[in-house]
């Protein structure tokens, strides 16, 4: 059997590491400045996949730094409103991490600011943590590539756990999310990925992202292509490349998301490879979407969901994929969806 799918997860609960984020959305047209009101989402990548594994069931908790100050407990309440055990955060530091999106635009656009020197996640440093304590009564722990993207000692810190849980024997998944703008601190993902990827039993991300964080190469052809035989062929093969280079790993998953970049015609499907074979997702398709953020959060979350609930494969990616496309009509950073509606929006 495979390793990731003979694992009784029941017994714990999954852990999501990562930072906090407030995200300002302002208007395109500027119409913030003269209502003097601008929407504010409470976010970031981990913190997405914590709530929908809470919305599902999945016992979900969540670790971050957060000053210790009375907005940080409106935040703490907040997050668990959504039935997500926030006992592991820890306190110190100045400030919460801020980013700037326009509304209606991609996370990779230049409409994207971000603001999260010397948050307090940040400035987390190699033992500062008890990880004992953090990891108790955990089966599975997730962070995704942009913790280790935020600075030195982020990603000093993120190794730290990832040794701590492999310990444990804890599962671990990564997302292999890559942000240009961070990657400022002198390193480039390539120098810090693959030593963070050894510790993982599951990878999930995009044939490009895994060659440029892990040095998997993809054919240009391919790329150019658009065609969806060559990218699922080229999925496979990524995905064993990954696992050839880092045995740990039992379980790769690829994103496939293909849309205008005024969110219209938007078509996506994802393979998952596992026990040397390849599962193929339905492919789902919309004219119009209302918000692309967090939807990569939410695959995620719909593959942790699947092998914790020993799915088997085909229903994992099934899951996973419907997950994340309901995701892209859902005008916050996490999902709102039932595993009932995902489940009718599963494309055979």
């Amino acid at each position: 059997m495979n390793g990731i799918l003979d694992k009784d997860y029941s017994s714990g609960s999954v852990l999501n590491f990562g930072e906090l984020l407030l995200r300002i959305t302002p208007d395109a047209g500027g119409d913030w400045l003269q209502e003097n009101s601008i929407p504010v989402f409470v976010g970031g990548a981990e913190l997405n996949v914590a709530t929908a594994l809470a919305l599902w069931g999945v016992p979900s908790r969540y670790f971050t730094a957060l000053p210790k100050n009375g907005m940080s407990e409106q935040l703490v309440s907040f997050v668990q409103e959504k039935n997500i055990d926030t006992s592991s955060i820890y306190y110190h530091g100045n400030r919460v991490g801020l980013y700037f999106l326009t509304k209606g635009q991609d996370l990779k656009n230049d409409a994207l600011i971000y603001d999260r020197a010397n948050s307090a996640f940040a400035e987390l440093t190699p033992g500062q943590v008890d990880w004992d304590k953090v990891l108790d009564g955990v089966t599975w722990f997730h962070f995704s590539a942009i913790c280790p993207a935020i600075s030195q000692n982020a990603a000093d810190v993120c190794k730290e756990a990832l040794e701590a849980a492999s310990k444990k024997g804890i599962t671990i998944s990564v997302d292999l999310n890559y942000r240009a703008k961070l990657w400022k601190y002198g390193k480039e993902p390539i120098d810090v990925m693959p030593e963070l990827a050894q510790y993982c039993d599951l990878i999930m991300g995009n044939i490009w992202a895994a060659e440029r964080m892990l040095g998997v190469k993809v054919e240009e052809l391919v790329t150019e292509s658009g065609q969806k035989s060559l990218y699922v062929k080229e999925g496979q093969k990524s995905s064993e490349g990954i696992i050839k280079q880092f045995p740990k790993c039992k379980a790769v998953a690829n994103t496939f998301r293909f849309t205008a970049n005024d969110n219209t015609n938007v078509e996506y499907y994802t393979v998952l490879y596992t026990g040397d074979k390849l599962y193929l997702s339905g492919e789902h398709r919309a004219e119009t979407i209302i918000d692309k953020v967090g939807s990569g959060d939410c695959y995620m979350a719909g593959l942790i969901y699947g092998f914790y609930n020993n799915n088997d494969p085909q229903q994992i990616v099934d899951f996973a994929t419907a997950a994340a496309f309901t995701k892209l009509f859902v005008n916050s950073d996490a999902t709102n969806k039932s595993v009932e509606e995902i489940q009718k929006a599963i494309k055979q």
